[in-house]
């Protein structure tokens, strides 16, 4: 029997090895392909930075002669340098994400390297809670982490960052039309307003998603309620929420890791499930808190997502295992999705420990 066990475990290793050494194939293949392209990047934006300092060179021209030329021409001008400088924008943007892309696919290699060089035995370091191989959890956090990052990246970039930049070179279309056609420069001054308006209030649900202030100063359940009233505004996902239970503040952190559950269910079921309607139950009993989230959309295969796990489901899950809680998934194809997890309260976890 101790025989049959060595083995076992050296055929684990030695699959165990194979398997990083794919990873690390796959990795090194990512890497040089991302490495090409920012090269390439490097040099589209080399020629971009030159054109658009050519196209700034004829624009001061332009201010020089704005009395002479035809609005026609001073407004191609302004509409030249502001696509110019747009594709600078979103070049320089690319570059970063391919940048920042690098250097995670880095760490990760570093990452696998080591576990690979240290043998690829399954000790206490190598092994999670839940007895999955430390791999996977390295992996998903390095996943997790540049998702958020690519999304975060893509809103600055798409949204204040171009409006700033429309919002300089519209201000300067107004300034120089002050003296020429006054009616002309207020309609612009119109449209800069009406822009304005816009992206501040793109730039506070930005903020918002990042760290709602509400958070600390209110609490989970009002959080929640206000989150789910601005998704609407943005999506039209129509959000209930039920509270049962002792509605109170819970620590920080609890209410942190079910703030962002709750973003990343209600962001799947209005992208990936296409649901128009989501019932949110969340039960605050005395020893644990029962959140319950449950859509009308497309829904999907339940064994197929047991296998192919997306790494926000399987990080609410893991998180919720941490806290001494539970996670479950229950979906029909063209009958929604509802998902339900537990999470034990700081008082019961620290009595449970007691009691160990």
């Amino acid at each position: 029997m101790v025989l049959e066990n060595q083995d076992e475990e050296s055929g684990q290793v030695a699959e165990s090895k194979l398997d990083l050494n794919h990873e690390l194939e796959e990795t090194a293949r990512a890497l040089k392909e991302i490495t090409l392209m920012i090269e390439q990047s490097q040099s589209e934006l080399g020629k971009l930075t030159q054109r658009n300092a050519a196209i700034t060179a004829y624009l001061q021209q332009v201010q020089n002669q704005f009395d002479k030329l035809p609005p026609k021409e001073i407004r191609s001008a302004y509409d030249s340098a502001l696509e110019t400088q747009q594709r600078l924008f979103v070049m320089r943007g690319q570059l970063e994400k391919l940048q920042s892309d690098k250097t995670h696919l880095e760490r990760f290699f570093s990452v696998i390297t080591k576990i690979r060089d240290s043998g690829g035995q399954t000790n206490t370091q190598m092994i999670d809670s839940g007895g999955n191989n430390g791999l996977t959890s390295v992996e998903m956090l390095v996943n997790a982490q540049e998702a958020e990052r690519q999304r975060l990246s893509r809103q600055m970039h798409d949204g204040p960052a171009q409006a700033l930049s429309n919002f300089i070179l519209q201000t300067e279309i107004a300034m120089r039309l002050l003296d020429v056609d006054t009616t002309q420069a207020r309609d612009e001054l119109g449209n800069l307003k009406v822009a304005a308006i816009n992206t501040f209030q793109k730039v506070r649900n930005f903020i918002f998603e990042l760290r709602p202030m509400m958070l600390d100063d209110l609490g989970l359940v009002p959080t929640i309620r206000r989150y789910a009233d601005t998704y609407k505004e943005q999506t039209g996902l129509d959000v209930n929420i039920i509270v049962s239970g002792t509605e109170r503040r819970l620590e920080p952190y609890l209410e942190v890791l079910i703030f962002r559950a709750l973003q990343e269910l209600m962001g799947n079921a209005a992208r990936h499930g296409q649901a128009n309607s989501v019932n949110i139950d969340i039960d605050m009993g005395a020893d644990k808190i029962k959140i319950s989230l449950e859509d009308n959309g497309k829904g999907f295969d339940s064994e197929v997502i047991n296998k192919k796990q997306s790494v926000g489901l399987k990080m609410i899950q893991e998180r919720a295992e941490m806290q001494g809680g539970s996670f479950d998934i229950d979906s029909v194809i063209g009958k929604g999705t509802r998902v339900t997890f537990t999470i034990l309260t700081a008082e019961k976890i620290k009595m449970t420990k007691v009691q160990d």
